[in-house]
């Protein structure tokens, strides 16, 4: 697999050599003035003003100031996101939607990295984000509801695009910190910059004991960037690797088990593991082809390596996934700043992926589970994926204060799914279990081809300089992942699965009013579709459910010294069909997972021009553990203190405590019939020093 990198550098210098062509321009910027934009909507960069839809964003410069160890430390400071800290670098989503877990979770967020998805959208991982380069980010955009024309498959909540810093930076920096836990991390960027070019590589190393028993992690990031602006095209490179070595901690179990420090601290799956390897290139070229027309095309590959253990099925199977694909985002832009804005084009993706699921021990417990999950092979499948898109995307400005925006996109997918073992539900030499058969079910090989169009269609008034408003209706669509329609069990032996659907209308309001800066926005959402594992372990796609809800972001400036930042959402998300488990209805009821109301405050002070300091208050609120809603969680609150001071011109020293009065309570937690409630415990008062150096 890793012999592959030798293609990442030919591809690599070919894009240097294309880069290194003749011309003239001032030397890049500095580092003194970023101007807030966005560039998930329209692979360019935009005024957030302009976009007709609820986004959030994190700066760089909060981002450093906050230095998470994980990005749910980041994502309490947006309001509608919401994600639950599993162990290590894991975790469970949220935007605008309960917690998903389980069949259909995966694939509902797109994640990306520049606006390239980090996984292909047939082969999703809940957990993919740690592959990005969230703590050197440039910013952090979030685009809440269906994406724009622009992306696809998986846009389905939303998109979180970690963007890049350019290479054009001409300071160099280094980061030194520690903490509870065995903590240890370097950060390190450093470049040169020139006339034309510049070229940048950072670098990222962390060891975490974890606060569990056997629970650390050891992670690293690099990056090598390479820009360039000449007359006729800016080129920009980059070359990523991460690597993820992680002992796992599980969930613990008994009703508010993690009140208890000592069984908080446990581990009863020391022998889990998860092990990822992420290879990562792509180049952007623009020119501008013709006046007023703009070309850009962004050829990019990735290749990807996990191996874990599923310690929360019987038998704890090993799962092992890789994939390799090589994709091109093509767009034309016609009249940019003008009054009549299109983009258009088509983006191609190619992936090769596989799994193979293997159990190396008997499986232990009742009769039943010992007769159904033998050991040996499991599941060991390839699947070629092809995706092909089309799209149109438009901005018109109607008036001097009313803006029409739209876009559509049609995208084909197609799954060439190859079974490497026996057909059906045998074990791996063909033996038929007991108890009606095994529980690992494969299907045949076969092709499966979906369809999806995402419409979207949106207006911005201005009400004045300082104050506009918006109407937005749009419909996302995911298709089916591998792992729904090939990983099946116990009878199933074809999964008849289709586009997942999401419709979303939303208004919003944001603006300034002297010091303070507001964005509030509503939305209702219908998801038809989903998928979900039935009764009888069938994949079966029939859900429906109903999504309405506002988030709210205050960010007021009291003095020079001081501001307060406050996020709250505020949502209701239910079932909308017939469904009997538990002898009860389904319809109506709160999907589990899906708090209220959550929020978050910061509290930045800056009493002297050296001494910055923040305190963070996080709220969630309760939530139901069960589709019958008969269990629940009750929620928690916390604060954490943050302060960075300057020493020197270039060193500065900072500290954090998380969770600063050592309040118990539950990162995630859930209920199974099995285990009744089960938590992942949230870490303890925790403190982190540091410092940071630039030169």
């Amino acid at each position: 697999m890793w012999d592959d990198v030798s293609m990442f550098k030919y591809i690599l210098s070919g894009a240097l050599v294309l880069s290194l062509s003749d011309g003239a321009l001032p030397a890049f910027g500095s580092d003194d003035v970023v101007e807030e934009v966005i560039s998930t909507a329209t692979r360019s960069a935009t005024d957030p003003a302009d976009y007709a839809g609820a986004v959030a964003v994190v700066s760089g410069k909060d981002l450093a100031f906050g230095n998470a160890t994980h990005f749910s430390e980041t994502a309490v400071r947006l309001a509608g996101v919401n994600f639950a800290r599993n162990n290590g670098q894991e975790y469970l989503a949220s935007i605008r939607s309960p917690i998903l877990t389980g069949a259909g979770a995966c694939g509902a967020f797109l994640m990306a990295q520049d606006g390239i998805a980090l996984r292909s959208s047939g082969f999703c991982n809940v957990n993919e984000l740690f592959e990005a380069f969230t703590e050197q980010a440039a910013r952090i955009e979030v685009t809440k509801g269906p994406g724009s024309a622009l992306y696809g498959s998986n846009a389905l909540h939303g998109i979180i695009n970690v963007i890049s810093p350019a290479a054009d930076r001409k300071e160099d920096r280094l980061s030194l910190e520690g903490g509870a836990h065995d903590f240890l991390r370097m950060s390190l960027s450093v470049g040169t910059v020139g006339a034309r070019h510049g070229i940048r590589a950072q670098a990222i190393v962390t060891h975490d004991g974890g606060f569990r028993e056997q629970s650390g992690y050891d992670q690293q990031k690099i990056s090598l960037r390479h820009d360039y602006k000449g007359e006729v095209w800016e080129v920009a490179s980059q070359l990523m690797a991460t690597n993820l070595d992680q002992q796992t901690a599980g969930y613990i179990t008994g009703f508010e088990a993690y009140k208890d420090r000592d069984v908080a601290q446990r581990n009863p799956n020391p022998e889990a593991y998860r092990r990822a390897k992420s290879l990562r290139y792509w180049s952007r070229f623009s020119t501008e082809i013709a006046s007023g027309i703009r070309w850009q095309a962004t050829p990019y590959v990735r290749i990807l390596d996990m191996a874990f253990l599923m310690h929360f099925l019987p038998g704890q199977p090993v799962e092992e996934n890789r994939q390799t694909g090589v994709g091109l985002q093509n767009g034309f832009y016609f009249n940019e700043g003008g009054d009549l804005e299109i983009i258009t084009g088509a983006d191609v993706e190619y992936t090769r992926g596989s799994l193979r699921q293997f159990q190396e021990k008997e499986t232990t417990g009742s009769a039943f589970l010992q007769a159904t999950i033998p050991a040996g092979r499991q599941y060991d499948y390839t699947v070629d994926s092809l995706m092909a898109a089309a799209f149109l995307q438009a901005r018109w400005q109607l008036t001097p204060k009313l803006q029409m925006q739209g876009g559509v996109r049609l995208e084909h997918m197609r799954y060439d799914y190859t079974n490497k073992m026996l057909a059906g539900r045998t074990d791996e030499a063909g033996n038929v279990c007991g108890f009606g058969g095994c529980r690992y079910s494969r299907p045949e090989s076969r092709r499966d081809d979906f369809t999806g169009v995402s419409p979207k269609l949106g207006l911005i008034y201005t009400f004045s300089a300082d104050h506009s408003g918006y109407l937005t209706l749009g419909q996302g669509f995911r298709a089916p992942q591998a792992t729904e329609l090939y990983r099946l069990q116990r009878a199933q032996q074809v999964a008849d699965l289709g586009n997942v659907s999401l419709t979303n209308i939303e208004v919003g309001l944001r603006g300034r009013a002297g010091r303070l800066r507001y964005d509030i926005s509503a939305y209702a959402m219908k998801k038809s579709n989903y998928i979900f594992r039935d009764v009888d372990y069938f994949n079966v796609d029939s859900g429906r459910s109903d999504h309405i809800g506002s988030d709210i972001l205050l960010d007021w400036q009291v003095s020079d010294q001081l501001s307060l930042r406050t996020n709250i959402s505020l949502a209701r998300h239910r079932y909308a069909f017939d469904y009997m488990t538990g002898g009860v209805n389904l319809r109506g009821r709160d999907v589990d997972s899906a708090p209220r109301h959550y929020g978050g405050v910061q509290v930045k002070w800056t009493p002297v021009d050296f001494l910055t300091a923040e305190l963070e208050w996080v709220h969630m609120g309760s939530y139901y553990l069960d589709p019958e809603n008969a269990h629940n969680y009750a929620g928690h609150d916390y604060v954490n203190l943050r302060a960075e001071a300057t020493v020197t011109d270039n060193y500065r020293v900072f500290f954090r405590i998380m969770n600063l009065t050592n309040v118990t309570y539950a990162e995630r937690a859930d209920f199974t019939s099995f285990t009744a409630e089960r938590y992942f415990p949230g870490k303890p008062r925790s403190l982190y020093v540091g410092l940071k150096a630039v030169f």
